[in-house]
């Protein structure tokens, strides 16, 4: 995948407002309209840019309970992990997973509406796979940051000569 100095520009523009026009992202980046849509149909084709979506707030859609969980899996074997993933990408409850190294194997952003319904989450989530050694859940007491902007770098100048 590769991107010039333009299409780093684009990409932190897009980062921060995905309501922009082309027309207004293609002036600050030098660009016509035109050639702006094409460098951002690119960036999606070629997965640079995964998605375009909102940040929507727990609290306000009648989720106010967050959590982080850290989960432990008995073994590594890759059609458990490959499993657990499925697993993850199916939940409604879980915002994001991810899969890490360290003392736990996978780590994940879930939401409820009351703790009673994060404990059914649990039974259904955590008990019933045999798999899992253990979770532990760390409750969020207040949403710091949110969001999933990247530094984008500008490539070095040679990369730019071979567009």
């Amino acid at each position: 995948m590769r991107y010039d100095r333009i299409d780093a520009r684009i990409l932190e523009l897009v980062q921060k407002n995905i309501r922009l026009t082309s027309e207004v992202i293609g002036e600050i980046a030098g660009l016509s309209p035109t050639a702006c849509q094409r460098r951002l149909k690119r960036l999606r084709s070629e997965g640079i840019i995964e998605a375009d979506i909102s940040i929507v707030s727990p609290k306000a859609v009648g989720r106010p309970i967050q959590m982080l969980v850290l989960v432990t899996m008995e073994r590594e074997r890759s059609d458990i992990i490959d499993g657990f993933k499925k697993a993850i990408k199916s939940s409604v409850e879980v915002v994001n997973g991810f899969y890490v190294t360290g003392d736990a194997d996978f780590i994940l952003y879930v939401t409820a509406r009351t703790m009673e319904d994060y404990e059914q989450f649990t039974r259904r989530f955590f008990y019933e796979m045999p798999d899992i050694k253990c979770f532990k859940t760390l409750v969020v007491l207040d949403r710091v940051k949110a969001g999933f902007a990247v530094p984008v770098e500008v490539p070095p100048c040679d990369r730019l000569t071979n567009r």
